[in-house]
């Protein structure tokens, strides 16, 4: 086993611990050292090539398709030099003052949060895009919101140079999208941070982490030779995700200490849906997600935003098989499609553990509440796109695999709660948040406001597993903010912690 020793190591290299690294990565001009340790490979530009079961297979865990332990929910998470902001659309909102109230969190305030939020937005070259270059599938749910009233936003997004490819979620091709690995790890490593692709560390130890480096099939080769690693670090910071955090801390022993560790795990379950127009609708170019609607957030506990996917992962979020579902797909060119994202209570069952091998399970109970906004979503969909001009809608929770335009006015009707089932209905996650919970003592978290782990003043978490319920945003910038405090706490602590 070979060994290695540093000041501060970090596992993840996406929103929070690219966040981190370049935050630290001054620490290297004072002589300090600073790694980063991924799981996932760096890809080069070329191999971005924009396959949709290629790029999911490289970019993401078990291809984006990690279940629940009930079956009822597919997980989708990055694993990759900067994590899942390589795969994730760069939306980017600072979260709702409500939000970090309802968090309750001593310490954090909006405030500052803001404050850091914004520094992001800007490194990230954040802004609006300009009206000539959104595509149909956005201005038609624009179009349909403001027809019906909705209140309707567009996002802000962290693209620069963007060529409306719209392969957003399987990688940008052209370098556009500014996630960590554009910004913050390239300038983290220029100023002498290093990064260490395909290495996934197995077990924390009392300030040292074990490793394991594999050679990749693609990607850049690893910094280090494939083998086994022992690393001594004075601070450690955790940001692998939600899914990966806790179950890091789990099979390293931490879970007698930390009674609450992997649980209150949210998610944002989401529903892709999908409408067919007469004509051909513009949607494979352009960004594919510029505008949502938060009208119905405190009513009904959803958000709606734009979308577009590809055949694959459009075509098992359809109802059924046969004759409809084929027609439908060879059609895919006069879809227009939306995205719900419900918005989930934090609750202790719902939780991250470990199997026999150490591996994570994630078990998700679906509330009544959050089964109810799911079809409160479904029937708000249907209007807005029938107000903006569908054919007809493929509602998931319906008799009928269509519902036609000349059914428009009976959406609530047709769409019922008798046809939402667990497990019919295909439920996805790309907002996988807590496990590592803030707060102010074991009995009821993880790690305190600035993410250290209660007991353990050497180990920090800085990625969305720290949040104590859900954003109800997208939580891209929110994870950013945050890791900034993390950084500026371990600058704070270093001195005190003494050597490896």
């Amino acid at each position: 086993m070979r060994e290695k020793s540093y000041d501060v190591v970090i596992v993840g290299s996406g929103a929070g611990g690219g966040t981190v690294a370049k935050e630290l990565a001054p620490l290297c001009r004072e002589g300090l050292s600073v790694a980063v340790l991924e799981w996932g490979a760096k890809l080069r530009d070329d191999e971005f090539t924009g396959r949709e079961l290629e790029m999911a297979g490289q970019l993401y865990f078990d291809s984006g398709g990690v279940l629940t332990a009930e079956g009822t929910m597919t997980l989708a998470f990055g694993r990759a030099y900067g994590g899942s902001t390589v795969v994730y659309t760069g939306t980017s909102l600072i979260i709702p003052p409500a939000t970090v109230e309802r968090w309750a969190v001593p310490g954090i305030t909006w405030d500052d949060m803001a404050k850091r939020s914004r520094r992001y937005l800007a490194e990230n070259n954040v802004h609006l895009q300009e009206d000539e270059v959104l595509n149909e599938n956005n201005t038609l749910f624009r179009a349909g919101c403001e027809k019906l009233g909705y209140r309707v936003e567009q996002f802000p997004v962290n693209l620069k140079g963007c060529k409306g490819s719209s392969l957003c979620n399987l990688g940008c091709p052209n370098a556009a999208k500014q996630g960590t690995h554009r910004v913050q790890l390239p300038a983290a490593e220029a100023a002498g941070v290093e990064v260490i692709t395909n290495c996934r560390v197995d077990r924390l130890g009392d300030r040292e982490l074990f490793a394991t480096v594999a050679n990749s099939s693609f990607g850049e080769p690893s910094r280090w030779e494939p083998g086994d690693y022992r690393v001594k670090a004075r601070a450690v910071v955790l940001a692998a995700s939600a899914v990966n955090s806790p179950a890091l801390l789990l099979r390293s022993g931490f879970g007698a200490r930390l009674p609450v560790l992997g649980r209150y795990f949210t998610a944002h379950p989401a529903l892709i849906l999908v409408a067919e127009h007469d004509h051909p609708i513009s949607s494979y170019y352009g960004h594919p997600k510029s505008f949502y609607c938060d009208h119905f957030t405190d009513s009904h506990g959803f958000l709606l935003e734009t979308c577009m996917y590809f055949p694959f992962t459009t075509a098992k979020n359809l109802i059924g098989f046969g004759a409809e579902h084929a027609e439908l797909m060879r059609r895919m060119d006069h879809m227009q499609m939306i995205l719900v994202l419900a918005i989930d209570p934090a609750l202790p069952d719902n939780r991250v553990t470990i199997d026999a091998n150490g591996d994570p399970v994630v078990h998700y109970r679906f509330t009544e509440e959050v089964l109810t906004s799911l079809l409160e979503s479904m029937r708000a969909s249907a209007r807005i796109f029938f107000a903006a001009g569908a054919r007809r809608v493929h509602a998931p929770a319906c008799a009928n695999f269509f519902v036609g335009r000349e059914d428009a006015t009976r959406v609530d009707e047709l769409i019922a709660r008798r046809y939402l089932k667990l497990g019919r209905n295909s439920i996805t996650s790309a907002h996988l948040m807590g496990g590592c919970r803030m707060g102010t003592a074991p009995a009821d978290s993880v790690t305190d406001a600035w993410g250290r782990v209660h007991g353990l003043p050497w180990l920090y978490v800085a990625d969305a597993s720290l949040f104590p319920r859900a954003s109800e945003i997208n939580p891209y910038v929110t994870v950013m903010a945050l890791a900034d405090r993390v950084a500026e706490r371990v600058r704070a602590d270093l001195p005190g912690l003494g050597p490896a």
